[in-house]
């Protein structure tokens, strides 16, 4: 071997090693957003995030070393749904939430959704909880953030109420983004079983019908979830770690 052909095969060497340690070294991002809103109507009455739908999510992406990021509208500390703190609600996640410290304070200091940018991120999230259905279903932040997603080709996910973001969210054929598509969120029969059919400003299954959508759904309670193109949905908080693991399915298949 010549001089000239043991220096270019140093540097092809050199640069193959740099290659691979870039690919070990970037690591997967997810944006998860959540609501700002903790009225429920006009009844006096708390809501916000179902924090199930947070943190069965959040743990099965960060403990396979996956960066979370959590904003909101309002940045800050998002309302959890008291109704979900109940006993009867927990899950091994959700125990876990109440446990970690770290995880609550990161959590108590989200950043403003105005100030994200969806090429900083590989997919977004959207978890639950009656808040959405208020606030994220009309912030316009929040439609554009979702439309960029959608338009560069990454996955958005949603669970539960959390398909109210998707209101008003357009496709670029300027019709509804869920024309035509598969989806789920929870069901009418769901809505009416919490006691809260003529609270909420409306009802997710009506709401993706009437633009177009080709809803479908699960029994009442039960874990049941879609994947449609990059647009991933779950009916209720059943349903949090089937989305979860969609989603990051459908990450892993860029």
């Amino acid at each position: 071997m010549n001089t000239l052909h043991k220096y270019l095969l140093i540097g092809l060497v050199t640069l193959l090693s740099n290659v691979g340690f870039a690919q070990k070294e970037k690591k997967i991002k997810v944006l998860f957003v959540v609501t700002s809103h903790d009225q429920l109507g006009d009844t006096g009455k708390k809501t916000g995030l179902w924090i199930e739908e947070f943190a069965t999510p959040y743990y099965y992406l960060t403990d396979l070393g996956i960066r979370v990021d959590i904003v909101s509208p309002k940045g800050g500390l998002p309302p959890i749904d008291p109704k979900s703190t109940a006993p009867d609600f927990q899950t091994e996640a959700s125990k876990r939430y109440f446990k970690d410290e770290k995880t609550q304070k990161k959590f108590s200091h989200t950043r403003k959704l105005a100030h994200v940018n969806q090429s900083d991120y590989d997919a977004v999230f959207y978890p639950g909880g009656h808040g959405p259905l208020w606030d994220l279903a009309e912030n316009k932040h929040s439609i554009q953030l979702i439309e960029s997603f959608y338009a560069h080709n990454k996955p958005i996910a949603f669970v539960c109420h959390a398909p109210a973001a998707l209101k008003n969210v357009k496709a670029a054929n300027g019709q509804a983004l869920v024309k035509g598509k598969n989806v789920t969120g929870f069901t009418n029969g769901e809505e009416a079983a919490v006691g809260l059919t003529q609270i909420v400003p409306f009802l997710i299954e009506n709401m993706l019908s009437e633009r177009g959508a080709i809803y479908q759904k699960g029994a009442d309670w039960s874990s049941f979830a879609i994947t449609d193109g990059w647009l991933i949905t779950g009916q209720n908080p059943q349903s949090s770690a089937l989305v979860a693991k969609q989603l990051l399915n459908l990450i892993k298949s860029k």
